[in-house]
Parts: structure tokens; sequence; C-alpha cells
């Protein structure tokens, strides 16, 4: 019995001993097959996905960019969020402007990304704000080359156009905003002002109590400026979410201009008094002064409730234009999935010129403030000479004034009352 026991044991280790000399045949030969294969890529035995980028471009001209494409002008304003026309400018500067959207050539002398193909995708992930390997399968771009695409557009369009679509308004745009507004029945005023919070979805645990407010989830805030076109005059972005609108309006330069004396200033009348400082339509959050305007908090008769209503729909520029950012380009609208706050503060500002750029290819040529019937001009100051620290320190309080703020509130009711009241009281 012994020895029949002894005979399966042995058996049964010539049969283990087997295996393994099999199983070692079978890798030595699986890497003689693959060292007789050619080398490709960064890593050693990284698979290489032929996307075939270049049938993609052809793809992407034969559906968009030809003289009789497939899909029409609507479908293509609809998807980029913009003209054609305005696409095409943007494609030919950044081309100019950054060596990474021309079209290179690598070592085996293969072509790369076609620049309106990088164009297409940071546009898209901007409009979509989806995942950045949602556009492989049509623009046949892997993801980490989206997102590296992605900042390097938002960085070269913010170099670009910030001088011109993020500047302080000129004398021909302060007077058609004070001509516009006198219409509304508020003169003297430049616009509205207002915060929007953009959730942060990989902020560091870390930071969670800095940048966490009201919203219950890490945010950063973005303070504007709109006016009645929905033009975004002042956008100031970085402020962690627990802070609130005031802390913000300490921190920003909304009013730097005026205090520095390198705005413009601005001379209007108002129920026969003299002001010499344009205002922005805030709500009840902001302190009372002389370049904040909020509606009444409880009004006590039709004057005050009419000024109320008045100034709260006009306030709404600013919400309509947070609004409108946010369904053309959804990247602001949903968590940013990025991780660095400086690659949301270049997305933000991007997101913000584009909307600008968008209304003034839309709006074509602006009018000057003669063609407008009935208009005025209005007393443009053309000192631009930096104060002292004295007139710095009486500029601030003329800004931060709670009794010019009162007075100019006072005669806002009744100058709006004069001005359709009559419409209310007929109603």
């Amino acid at each position: 019995m012994w020895r029949r026991r002894l005979k399966r044991l042995k058996s049964m280790r010539d049969h283990r001993y087997a295996e393994d000399e099999m199983i070692a045949m079978t890798v030595m030969m699986y890497l003689v097959e693959e060292e007789k294969e050619p080398h490709r890529g960064s890593v050693f035995g990284r698979r290489v996905i032929p996307r075939d980028r270049h049938s993609a471009y052809l793809r992407l001209m034969n559906d968009y960019f030809v003289d009789n494409p497939v899909y029409p002008e609507y479908y293509f304003r609809r998807r980029f969020r913009m003209g054609r026309d305005m696409f095409t400018d943007i494609c030919r500067d950044v081309e100019a402007a950054n060596e990474y959207f021309k079209l290179g050539y690598d070592a085996t002398k293969q072509p790369g990304f076609h620049p309106i193909q990088k164009v297409t995708a940071a546009v898209r992930v901007l409009a979509y704000g989806g995942a950045a390997d949602s556009l492989d399968e049509y623009i046949r771009m892997g993801e980490s080359t989206v997102i590296e695409t992605v900042n390097h557009f938002t960085r070269t369009i913010v170099s670009l156009y910030a001088d011109e679509y993020l500047r302080q308004p000129t004398a021909n745009d302060i007077s058609r905003l004070l001509s516009i507004a006198e219409e509304r029945g508020f003169p003297g005023m430049l616009g509205s002002i207002d915060c929007m919070h953009w959730e942060w979805e990989k902020c560091p645990t870390a930071w969670h109590g800095q940048y966490r407010g009201h919203f219950k989830k890490p945010t950063i805030i973005l303070e504007a400026v709109a006016s009645y076109d929905l033009w975004i005059w002042h956008a100031f972005f970085g402020m962690p979410g627990s802070c609130n609108d005031i802390n913000v309006l300490n921190r920003s330069h909304v009013f730097d201009s005026i205090s520095s004396g390198y705005g413009p200033k601005v001379d209007f009348k108002v129920n026969g008094k003299d002001y010499h400082m344009g205002y922005y339509l805030a709500d009840g959050i902001y302190p009372p002064w002389a370049t904040l305007i909020s509606g009444v908090p409880s009004p006590v008769n039709m004057q005050q409730q009419h000024f109320t209503l008045a100034q709260a729909a006009y306030r709404k520029d600013v919400e309509m234009m947070f609004g409108k950012l946010q369904g053309k380009y959804h990247i602001v609208k949903g968590p940013a999935r990025v991780w660095c706050p400086e690659d949301m503060r270049y997305i933000m500002l991007c997101a913000v010129i584009l909307h600008n750029m968008g209304i003034k290819y839309e709006r074509g040529p602006g009018l000057a403030i003669q063609e407008y019937e009935g208009s005025t001009e209005p007393r443009l100051s053309n000192t631009r000479n930096v104060p002292e620290i004295s007139a710095l320190i009486e500029n601030h309080r003329r800004i931060r004034s709670r009794a010019a703020n009162a007075q100019l509130k006072e005669d806002l009711i009744e100058h709006l009352w004069i001005h359709d009241g009559h419409r209310r009281v007929q109603q």
C-alpha cells in the first residue's frame, strides 16, 4: 500500500514539474516575440490606439466648414456657442499667438491635430462641460490631450483678448450706458453688480472650511458688473465661497479706477441736483455707498414702492447675464473638475471674454452717442493723473459716503415717480 502511495506522489510531482516547464517556455516565447516588435510610445509595452486623426479632421470640415456643410449655421451656433465668423477669427488668432495650435509633425513625419480640431475640442469642453474623453470618438483626441488643449486655449484667449473684452468702459461706452439709463429712469446708472458661485468638486478636503459657505459645498466666487445688453464690464474671480458679497466687494477692484483718478468723471443731474459719480444697482446685502443703489427695504408709500420694483427689475440685468453665461458655457454651471484654482480662473475669464465677444459679433459695429435720439453728451473728465494719498483717501470717502447714497436714492425716487409714475397710477 505504501508503494502505491509513493508511486502516486511521484506521478503528481512529475506532472507539476511538466506544467512549470510549459509555463516557463510560454513566457520565454512571449518575451522573444515582444522583443521582435518595434518600440512605440513613451512607455515600453504601452498600447498605441490608431485614432486616425486625419479622417476626423476631414469629417469635421465636411460637417461644418466647407461651402456646403452637412450641418447649417443654426447647428453650428448651437453647438459651438458662436457664429462661424467668430470661430474662424479665434482660430486664426490663437494659431498665430501660440505655437501649440500650429499643425506639427512627429518624429515619424505623421501630422498632428489641425488647429481647427484643437480649438473645436476646447470650445466643446467649455460649451458642454462634459468629461474630457467624451470627444475621443468624434475628434479622435485623447483625454490628456483634450485637457492640455483646454489649458492652452483658455490662457491664450485671456492673453489675446483681455485688454479689449475685460476693459473698463470708454467715454463712448459710458455715453451709451448713460443714455439708456436715462431712458429707463435711472440717470447715472452704469450697470448692476452681483456675485455668482462656481462649485469646486476637486477642492482638497483640508480647504473645505475656507471654500464652503452657505452653498454647503466648496465654491469660488465671481463678482461681475453687467449692463442692459448683458455685457460684462467687470469680472473679479478667486474669492473663496465662505465670503459674502461684502467681503468680495472690499477685495475687488471695481472702484479702483474712480479712487485712483483713472476713471472718467461723469456728471449728471437727478431731480435738479448735480452728481459727479456713476453708480451700480445692487441688492440689499451691499452697503449704502454713493456708488451702490439698492431698493427700499420697507417702502411706506407708492413712490418708494414704485422705485423698489423698478430697481429690482433693472437689477436683474446681472442675474440674466449669469444665466446666459452658464447657459452658453456649461463648464461654469456644473462642478469644476480641476485641481488648481488658477485653471478655474482662466476658464472663467475665458468664458467671460467669449461671452462679450459673442455680444460684439451679434451687435455689429457700435453706435456713437450722437446716433441715439434725444441723447445728451455727458461731460467726461480727461484727467488721468494718479492722485496723492490725501486725494486717494478722499475719493474712498466719497465712494463710501452713506449721506450721498441717501440723498441720491431720495432724488431717484422722486425722479422715477415723475418719469413714469403716472403709468403705475393708471394701472
